[in-house]
Formats: C-alpha cells, sequence, structure tokens
C-alpha cells in the first residue's frame, strides 16, 4: 500500500530531487508520474523488467524490448515509448495472446505503461484509419497527460497520410463532452505541432480543418482553447491571412471571453 503522502505529491522540479522512494515506485509501475520531470525520469527498462512477466509477456520478450532500448544512440523518452510500441507489434503480430497484452497494458495503474499503447494500435498495419482511431479513444480520454501526448503523436503520422478521411472523424470528436477528445481533434492535426513532423497539406491550406477549428472557437475549457491557439498560430507561419480573417470572423460571431482567449493565442506571432 502506497501511502497518501505519496500519492498526493506535487512532484520535484528537478529530477534529481525526485525521493528515492517516489522514483523506485515508478519504476516498478506502482504510482503514476505527477509532473514532466517525474515523466522524463522513468527508467523504461527498468520498468519493463519488474512488470511484464505479470502482463502476460514473457521473459524472453521483455529481454528482446530491454535490448532494444538500450541500442538507443541518444536516448529519449519518447523514443523509448516508440521502440517498446514497435517491438511488441513485431513480437504478438497475430498471437492469439496479442487481446490480453493489449488490454493489460491498456489498463495498467502506471502511465508510462499505458503509453506503449498507442504504437501498438498506430504500427499495426492491418487496421484503417477509423479503426485505429477507435481503439485510442480510450487513451485519447485517459486522465494523465503523458499518455494523452503520446497518443496524438503515435497516430499523427497515419492521420497525415488519411487527413481528410480523419478530419471527417474528429469533426465529429470536436463535439465531444469529454474536452481531453475535443483537444485531440485540434491538436493531433496542428499544421507545425511540437516534436513532430509537420503537415505540410494543412500548412498550405489550413481552411481544410475549419469544420474542426469552427467546433471549438468558443470552447469552454482552457486545455482546448490553448491547443487551437497555437493551431492558427502554426498556420500564421504560412498562411497570416488565414488567420487575420478568421480571428475576425470567430470575435464577430461568437464575441465570448473563450473567443477572445483563442485569438489573443492565434495571433502571438502576427502580433509581434
Amino acid at each position: 500500500m502506497v501511502n497518501q503522502d505519496i500519492l498526493n505529491r506535487k512532484g520535484a522540479r528537478k529530477v534529481t530531487d525526485i525521493p528515492t522512494k517516489v522514483l523506485d515506485l515508478l519504476n516498478l509501475g506502482k504510482i503514476e508520474t505527477v509532473n514532466l520531470t517525474e515523466w522524463l525520469a522513468i527508467n523504461h527498462s527498468q520498468l519493463i523488467e519488474h512488470s511484464f512477466l505479470d502482463l502476460g509477456i514473457s521473459n524472453t520478450i521483455t529481454s528482446i524490448v530491454v535490448d532494444e532500448i538500450q541500442k538507443q544512440k541518444k536516448p529519449s523518452t519518447m523514443n523509448s515509448i516508440k521502440i517498446v510500441g514497435e517491438t511488441l507489434c513485431k513480437q504478438f503480430k497475430n498471437s492469439p495472446q496479442f487481446p490480453i497484452v493489449f488490454e493489460n497494458l491498456k489498463n495498467h495503474p502506471s502511465d508510462s505503461i499505458r503509453g506503449y499503447v498507442p504504437y501498438l494500435i498506430s504500427l499495426n498495419d492491418e487496421l484503417k484509419i477509423e479503426e485505429k482511431l477507435d481503439q485510442a479513444k480510450p487513451l485519447v480520454a485517459d486522465h494523465h497527460f503523458g499518455v494523452r501526448e503520446v497518443v496524438w503523436m503515435a497516430l499523427r503520422p497515419d492521420i497525415d497520410k488519411n487527413l481528410l478521411q480523419s478530419i471527417k472523424i474528429l469533426t465529429l470528436w470536436s463535439k465531444n463532452k469529454d474536452g481531453n477528445i475535443r483537444r485531440f481533434a485540434s491538436e493531433s492535426i496542428r499544421p507545425r505541432g511540437v516534436w513532430c513532423k509537420h503537415i505540410e497539406v494543412l500548412k498550405e491550406n489550413p481552411e481544410l480543418a475549419l469544420p474542426i477549428l469552427d467546433n471549438l472557437k468558443s470552447d469552454s475549457s482552457k486545455y482546448v482553447q490553448d491547443s487551437v491557439g497555437n493551431w492558427l498560430n502554426d498556420a500564421s507561419k504560412t498562411k497570416p491571412e488565414f488567420v487575420i480573417y478568421l480571428c475576425e470572423k470567430w470575435l464577430k460571431e461568437s464575441p465570448t471571453k473563450e473567443t477572445e482567449r483563442i485569438v489573443k493565442r492565434a495571433r502571438r506571432t502576427i502580433e509581434k
């Protein structure tokens, strides 16, 4: 049993300040990370070695996954997560054990272990884009920021390859009652984004995303507002006239504090 002081911690600002007990529990998969510092501090090799056998993953496959992680020339958290998902995909391809392992990973108490699942979905070449998005939806709605960030980064290449079809699906998502799902509709197709490849079509034709953006122009969630503002700020770097026009239009159609906040964020590069 983990004591309440640990569960209710705020999280250290520096990796070196993370208490040893907390780091041990994180690497055992017993608790979730509470901030980016902890999320980046996870030793994925240790986490896997301590957790995978209980999830139905053999010692042999666990060793293969750990070996792949340790082959990295420039180790990073995001790349380690992708490597785990990619290796598990290869090892369990066409295996009758895969659905059980998938569910065990998806429902694990550790956000870091749940974070492997998006790549099990995105790298499965037998799934169509609508199937990938459908399988990923519970993870898109995950309460943990780390899982949510991994999901959009993992699925973004497939969304880019199937952009028009994805926009149709994400337009429906932009009306969802869950703010995390609405945020994904915007964040996953940002023209530039963060730590990811640009979506060239949207850099040159941002109007393609209007069915989604218009639904979110006065969203009640600041989490969604920030994403929409960032989306338009991305677009302003290639198509400033589009962003200027759309912001003026929105302010007339929807004179709310939410729209004003989005517009201010959207115009920050234009108004420098």
